[in-house]
């Protein structure tokens, strides 16, 4: 729910500090789950301030961005730097690994620190896949949410704007770490935009409407979260000291994806229709009436009412689980465990997985594996959740899990 505009503290609801409702990752950023799911998602942003005096330090930190930038060995494209609203070329903060490290392009912590002083802004990207505490929150918000999440981290020097007013086209939340920021949230000029109509399809839209009055200008301190769905306009303004804010970004699934994915199947039902595939007039010069769209739409329609349902959901979860990753794996430690594999070798599903059974072949992120061998009562726990013995599973079956990377220690 959009809030008029505010540079106060104390107008906005606060999420509770502590939150058993059963998406945890979301609870914590947003509260009211059943609310926000009702009456906010994907509709107007929502501000909320701080509930915990630790704000998302666990998350993310000042001395975490150091350590990332000073002691990780980042390469690109998991670090870009901007400076007024321009995105600088990978050379200018980037340098060779050094002996032993044959590559060109680990971010050079001496180029940085010049750049951050001289006012650039420094954005860390795909953090989901680099920073273990973000890998976990991350991977619990998209299971949540039922969509993907990204997280990337803005670090900006004091009295500097990021970048100028834009739109993204994914959800995002935004969780205030460190300083103070001031945001101005204007209304979308081209709603619920598609990933592939990004601001700059309507810059000048997106000028004129940044210089109306703002659904919200407020200033966003430690440990406050700013929703903001895809398509609404922002720009951020440090203010006095360094700040640094997580930018969750949330690749919510459409019904223009369902669309696709209905005429991707219509299409391969028609590639088996003769008269579909009959060729157009000799010497034809692709003129309107010469391209039999009537005929053509009428065979694609009956091809999608006829289309199976499950086989659309099938393709969408198959795209889900190729557009995140199960929990993180220790390859040695599966190896171990495999190695001392007894009868009374508790195991657990691996978290993340997204893993559905069909005609007896286990699909999940980490790849399909027969299970016709696990007993149907143990397969149906393990799913569930359950902790259970390899004596439950099968000895046999139990290796072939862990060594799949399916089932982990439990």
């Amino acid at each position: 729910m959009s809030r008029p505009a505010d540079s106060g503290r104390g107008d906005a609801p606060a999420p509770a500090v502590a939150n058993p409702h059963d998406r945890p990752a979301l609870a914590r950023v947003i509260g009211d789950v059943d609310t926000f799911a009702r009456t906010v998602w994907g509709r107007e942003p929502l501000l909320l301030r701080a509930a915990d005096p630790a704000g998302f330090a666990d998350l993310l930190s000042e001395a975490s961005v150091d350590e990332l930038v000073g002691r990780r060995g980042l390469r690109t494209p998991f670090l870009r730097v901007a400076k007024q609203g321009d995105t600088l070329a990978n050379a200018a903060f980037t340098a060779p690994g050094g002996l032993g490290a044959g590559i060109a392009d680990q971010v050079s912590d001496d180029k940085l620190a010049a750049l951050f002083a001289g006012g650039s802004t420094i954005v860390l990207q795909a953090l989901h896949r680099v920073w273990p505490p973000l890998i976990d929150f991350c991977q619990q918000l998209a299971a949540d949410l039922g969509h993907p999440v990204q997280a990337n981290a803005y670090v900006t020097p004091p009295q500097n704007q990021g970048f100028d007013d834009h739109y993204d086209v994914h959800d995002v939340f935004v969780l205030q770490v460190a300083g103070r920021k001031r945001w101005s949230i204007h209304a979308p000029v081209h709603p619920s935009p598609l990933r592939d109509q990004p601001w700059t399809d309507h810059r000048e839209a997106v000028r004129l409407a940044a210089e109306q009055e703002p659904l919200i200008e407020t200033v966003l301190e430690p440990g406050d979260a700013l929703y903001l769905p895809r398509g609404f306009l922002h720009a951020a303004t440090a203010l006095g000291g360094v700040t640094v804010h997580l930018t969750l970004g949330i690749h919510a699934w459409t019904r223009y994806a369902v669309a696709q994915e209905l005429v991707a199947l219509a299409l391969a039902e028609l590639a088996d229709d003769e008269g579909a595939r009959t060729s157009l007039p000799l010497g034809t010069s692709l003129a309107t009436g010469e391209l039999d769209t009537d005929v053509v739409a009428a065979k694609l329609r009956a091809a999608i009412d006829t289309l199976d349902p499950a086989a659309v959901a099938g393709r969408l979860q198959a795209r889900r689980r190729d557009a995140q990753r199960a929990a993180p794996l220790g390859p040695l430690a599966q190896h171990a465990l495999a190695v001392r594999l007894t009868q009374s070798t508790t195991l657990r599903l691996r978290e993340h997985l997204d893993a559905t059974l069909v005609d007896g072949v286990l699909h999940a992120r980490a790849g399909r594996v027969r299970v016709d061998e696990v007993p149907g009562d143990a397969l149906k726990r393990l799913l569930a959740g359950d902790v259970l013995t390899a004596g439950d599973l099968g000895s046999d079956a139990a290796r072939t899990l862990i060594e799949a990377g399916l089932v982990v220690a439990g």
